[in-house]
């Protein structure tokens, strides 16, 4: 009898132990941060400089696609009209594919052009035939240009592996943009060139 008393006197004392130890503050306290490690406070700390990579990526890509929209329209140059077109197909996949990261990174993309974009936009508008495809042309090569280097830059230095991840993605597609546009340049530049004579 006395056995089992003392028995049961030393699980109670060890089922106690167990239970006071698991309230204590010390203890309990790494309960906590798991939950404060969600997926949204943890991308809130996207890098500064991956932000603005982001959000000037999404103005530079909408401002080819509206750019891209008014070379089907005003071009003279069926190749011209051809680069709009491509311009218009492969900024829209870029836009969408860089929406879905925003939103994940809690990043707040631009909706509108931005008054330097909008700016060179009501420039085109007004230009019409082969003054508009040697303006165009112009500004695609030093658009492609600066994207290709800003992208470039955030491939090697971003901070946000996804983000770098995406910018290694999309460089070869605006390389490729880069060489066409300077091509094409050349070409509607040389035949303006030839009709002035």
């Amino acid at each position: 009898m006395d056995k089992t008393v003392s028995m049961v006197a030393s699980a109670v004392l060890v089922v106690s132990g167990i239970v006071l130890g698991a309230q204590t503050p010390g203890q309990s306290a790494p309960a906590s941060p798991p939950a404060a490690q969600s997926p949204a406070a943890t991308n809130s700390n996207t890098a500064d400089s991956d932000r603005s990579f982001m959000i000037d990526a999404a103005t530079g890509g909408m401002a080819e696609a509206e750019h891209g929209r008014l070379a089907t329209a005003k071009a003279a140059d069926a190749k011209v009209k051809a680069f709009g077109e491509q311009m218009i197909a492969d900024h829209m996949k870029a836009g969408d594919e860089l929406k879905t990261l925003a939103a994940l990174k809690q990043v707040t993309l631009p909706t509108a052009l931005d008054p330097k974009h909008q700016a060179t936009h009501e420039k085109f508008a007004k230009l019409s035939g082969a003054e508009f495809d040697r303006a165009y042309m112009q500004e695609m090569v030093a658009d492609h240009q600066k994207a290709v280097a800003d992208f470039t830059a955030e491939a090697n230095t971003g901070k946000d592996n996804e983000v770098k991840a995406w910018a290694t993605q999309t460089l070869p597609t605006l390389q490729a943009h880069l060489k066409m546009a300077e091509a094409l340049q050349k070409g509607v530049g040389g035949s303006l060139t030839e009709s002035r004579k």
